[in-house]
């Protein structure tokens, strides 16, 4: 189950302990900001693409969409998705609950300037139920981030 493979690479880190699980579905962000209890920005979604012959993941804030001029620019591609059947297989986790957290190898995590708005954010956990507060040092280390990108737009005009 993909919130085991989450648990045991938080674990890694000490933080295993916090995942939070919900009996209610926290897939959408709109879900999980009511399962949480936190504005929707808050929610640190995580997307899949594909660049190349390569699976990346980008989490952004939830209030944020992606820019694709900025994605162009940034990794020398159109911006495109994984398409749903190919993200368990590519990834590691399941639609609704893709995280960072224990991906499979060669899966590069960045994550976008949307975030750094915040002190704590809520990313998911390998299910479509669970999620785990983190300040944004504590989502650099745990991600394993290859990089901060600057690759979604429509959030500046929600700064607080």
């Amino acid at each position: 189950m993909s919130i085991e493979r989450a648990k045991e690479h938080l674990k890694k880190y000490g933080m295993e302990s916090r995942i939070l699980e919900f009996p209610e579905s926290s897939a959408t962000v709109e879900m999980a900001a009511e399962a949480v209890g936190c504005e929707a920005a808050r929610i640190a979604k995580t997307l899949s693409f594909q660049t190349g012959e390569d699976a990346i993941l980008i989490v952004a804030a939830g209030d944020a969409k992606v820019d694709n001029a900025g994605y162009k620019r940034r990794f020398g591609t159109k911006a495109k998705m994984l398409p749903k059947e190919e993200v368990p297989g590519r990834i590691g986790h399941d639609v609704g609950g893709v995280c960072p957290f224990g991906v499979n190898p060669g899966v590069r995590v960045y994550l976008d300037q949307s975030l750094k708005r915040f002190e704590t954010v809520f990313p998911a956990c390998g299910s479509s139920n669970s999620a785990i507060e983190l300040s944004i040092a504590e989502l650099e280390r745990s991600s394993e981030f290859t990089d901060w990108v600057d690759v979604c737009k429509g959030w500046q005009d929600t700064q607080e």
